[in-house]
């Protein structure tokens, strides 16, 4: 049977919790009738009454799904086609070519002429049916998963380490919760991924990988958030282990250590993964000496691949740390004023208030829309339905919104420029805390060897 004799339609329907509308644009172009149903089936009820004055012979389908959530309700719609002397067939979503240039025979075309055919018809049914029953039982797992993300429910599987599950929420698990809190704890302080892995092995006998470490550190449940597959995040859905404060803190020590070799950014020692020979540009690796019968050991600062002869020397660590204090006290205010006037010419220096005050007015604006939601269901202006779809999306918006916010840059840093310009500053830290506040500044020390001696010069991050 020829389709470009018969007048055509197409029937979808579209779960707006699940996909999208779908563009008409794909199925090309020919003499059809186009009918879409979103919760409803009227455009369906449209379809069985425009068919006798329309003279529509043959209905087109994505998938037999379209038609209804169980064998029953498929099974009848297409009786009512059958009923009205219309055929069907499902549309191959990839297939080349427009509706009305297609070849195809229907689905319920008349009997076969000989008992191969009606069995290969039969054979192809009983596929169809296997087919639709396990569209039907994912549609109807994709819908409940839907449903479950638009109320703010937690996704299926196990609750995170630190939390059990509740009826509505994760909730705080007391038992394994302040282990977590510990590990990021030790994060914060010392910015170490790897140490604080070992942390957790050496005081809870908890072992984890570092890859999990990191997972944990960049979740967003243990900030009090849900992400859910589709990458949506909604924020406060339950209680956080972390603030909002600690996680930019995380996120931008993150960062920083991704400028280091991995264990470099976790080595205990200030200088660690900073220091460069600049004769042989070798990085260069703290070792520590002891002398016998003696408890105090000695630090080094040596090349790690100098390929010269004879190699670099080793020079003492604290020399070089007391050097580069010096040299940061000199550098950094003349530093932060050649970067400000540099980009002052360049580019005028965004306003970052103005930025995080146009920011914060449109969280507030989406936030209004999602409390007037509830006074225009009880109008009768929007369903229940519609209303939770769109306190999901607004929520997302918003969540997208603040983590705008959390990233944007600290907005005076020539104040802070001024306080680490003191050597007393550094002095009074310890040396976890200075490896800290080096790499918040420094992305580079560069030792400059001559025939007299060594000097240090600075590479600073901005």
């Amino acid at each position: 049977m020829n389709h470009n004799l018969m007048k055509s339609a197409v029937y979808i329907y579209t779960n707006l919790t699940l996909e999208s509308v779908p563009d008409a644009s794909e199925w090309g172009d020919g003499p059809v009738e186009w009918y879409q149903d979103r919760g409803d089936r009227t455009q369906w009820q449209q379809l069985l009454a425009d068919a006798p004055h329309l003279a529509i012979t043959h209905v087109w389908l994505r998938h037999l799904a379209d038609l209804g959530t169980s064998l029953v309700e498929v099974q009848g719609r297409l009786a009512q086609l059958e009923a009205q002397g219309m055929t069907w067939a499902v549309w191959p979503h990839q297939a080349d070519g427009a509706i009305g240039d297609r070849q195809s025979e229907p689905h319920n075309t008349p009997a076969a002429e000989h008992d191969k055919a009606a069995l290969d018809l039969s054979l192809q049914q009983l596929q169809q049916i296997h087919q639709l029953q396990q569209e039907q039982r994912s549609r109807r797992i994709q819908e409940g998963h839907a449903q479950n993300r638009i109320q703010a429910l937690p996704p299926p599987g196990k609750a995170p380490y630190g939390y059990r599950r509740g009826s509505d929420r994760y909730l705080i698990d007391r038992t394994t919760a302040p282990i977590i809190k510990d590990f990021f704890e030790h994060f914060l302080l010392y910015g170490s991924l790897r140490g604080s892995v070992r942390h957790l092995q050496q005081t809870y006998n908890k072992t984890i990988s570092v890859s999990t470490g990191k997972r944990w550190l960049t979740s967003p449940v243990y900030r009090g958030d849900l992400q859910y597959h589709t990458g949506d995040v909604l924020r406060d859905t339950h209680a956080a282990l972390m603030t909002r404060q600690e996680a930019a803190q995380i996120d931008r020590l993150l960062r920083r250590n991704r400028r280091l070799a991995p264990r470099s950014a976790s080595a205990p020692r200030s200088l660690a993964g900073l220091a460069v020979c600049q004769t042989c540009q070798s990085p260069m690796t703290v070792s520590r000496v002891t002398a016998p019968r003696r408890s105090q050991d000695y630090l080094y600062l040596r090349p790690t691949q100098c390929p010269l002869k004879p190699k670099c020397a080793a020079i003492a660590y604290d020399a070089i740390l007391q050097a580069t204090i010096e040299r940061i006290c000199q550098d950094l205010p003349r530093a932060v004023g050649s970067s400000e006037t540099a980009l002052n010419q360049s580019r005028p220096m965004p306003d970052l208030d103005a930025i995080k005050q146009s920011i914060t007015q449109t969280i507030g604006q989406k936030q209004q829309i999602i409390d007037q939601l509830p006074t225009l269901v009880e109008q009768g202006i929007l369903d229940n339905a519609t209303a939770d779809l769109r306190t999901y999306t607004l929520r997302s918006e918003i969540a997208r919104l603040e983590t705008q916010l959390a990233e944007l840059p600290p907005v005076n840093l020539r104040a802070i420029a001024q306080v680490a310009s003191l050597p007393q500053f550094w002095l009074d830290l310890s040396e976890s805390e200075r490896r800290f506040y080096f790499r918040e500044f420094i992305r580079q020390i560069q030792l400059v060897r001559s025939e007299t001696g060594w000097a240090i010069a600075l590479d600073f991050i901005f």
